[in-house]
């Protein structure tokens, strides 16, 4: 799955480290998924939209 989550941590200034921790879980799992290596659960794309203040359909697409 395709995401913009890399470009949008890098506009705020976070490191996947900074945003692993404002999300719960950890920088590998920040990585993985900015890398296309896992695709996060339903909670976790939510968690993120709701950072982010945007919809899940605006930051990850099939």
């Amino acid at each position: 799955m395709k995401n913009r989550l890399r470009e949008l941590r890098s506009e705020k200034g976070w490191s996947q480290a900074r945003l692993a921790e404002l999300l719960g879980v950890s920088r590998q799992n920040i990585n993985a998924i900015e890398t296309g290596k896992y695709d996060p659960s339903l909670s976790l794309a939510l968690k993120i939209g709701r950072l982010f203040d945007l919809i899940v359909e605006d930051i990850f697409e099939d």
